[in-house]
């Protein structure tokens, strides 16, 4: 089972505490977000993880080759001379994978109570890239016809645009759901990736293609989520986990 973990990432709302150290090595309870991560992933069969890096790189490869690798497999993805955001980074990663089964990916800044096998089950028996979504309040929405739960745009609620490649988009029955940073991606899409060069956002690769492939969302009512975003999230993220 493969997973993929975004860890790249600068972590500028987390200043001052990533000045010094990259967002995935920020404690909770004592220990770095991703080991929090590795270890439940490898909690539900997870054996061979990708984690791409950038800010900081060098301390997240040594702190995970000083836990041996957690007891499996785990390659790095490496992003320091160019940070290539998520579409970028995933396509850059996917060569990493010993096989062209589903990818779970997964943000190394979320926590929630989402139930990842289910998830990653899904993919497995739909042959869909599948987005984890929830409907908390945002500016950003992802729109999902009514009838299939497939994607068709993206809309930002505070400017009113709308970006999809279907022109009736405005006349569709559709719903907005944020999206949750865990995805199940189908390495079948990884051809179309060819004409995309350099950095780029995985959610503009799927609108670019959600009228010719299935790109579902997975809606769970009972979905807690945490963005450990900002340095007052901290706090929640402690008692969440506890």
């Amino acid at each position: 089972m493969n997973a993929l973990i975004f860890a790249a990432g600068l972590g500028t709302r987390l200043k001052p505490l990533t000045d010094t150290m990259p967002k995935a090595m920020v404690p909770v309870c004592g220990k770095p977000l991703v080991q929090i991560l590795i270890e439940r992933l490898k909690s539900i069969g997870v054996d061979h993880i990708v984690i791409n890096v950038h800010h900081f790189a060098g301390q997240i490869i040594d702190f995970v080759q000083a836990n041996h690798h957690f007891g499996i497999d785990i390659q790095f993805s490496d992003e320091t001379d160019m940070l290539l955001e998520t579409g970028g980074g995933l396509k850059k990663a996917a060569r990493l994978f010993p096989d062209d089964t589903p990818i779970l990916v997964h943000n190394v800044d979320i926590l929630s109570n989402a139930d990842l096998l289910s998830l990653y089950n899904e993919g497995l028996t739909t042959d869909a890239t599948t987005l984890l979504v929830s409907d908390r309040k945002t500016q950003r929405y992802l729109l999902f016809d009514d009838a299939e739960n497939r994607l068709v745009g993206w809309t930002n609620k505070a400017t009113g645009e709308i970006r999809s490649p279907y022109p009736d988009i405005k006349e569709r029955p559709v719903h907005g759901l944020a999206f949750a940073g865990i995805q199940v991606f189908q390495p079948s899409l990884l051809p179309l990736m060819d004409s995309w060069q350099g950095k780029f956002s995985i959610i503009d690769f799927y609108l670019s293609i959600c009228h010719k492939e299935p790109i579902r969302c997975h809606f769970d009512p009972q979905l807690h989520l945490l963005d450990v975003g900002k340095l007052d999230t901290i706090a929640k993220a402690e008692e969440f986990l506890q």
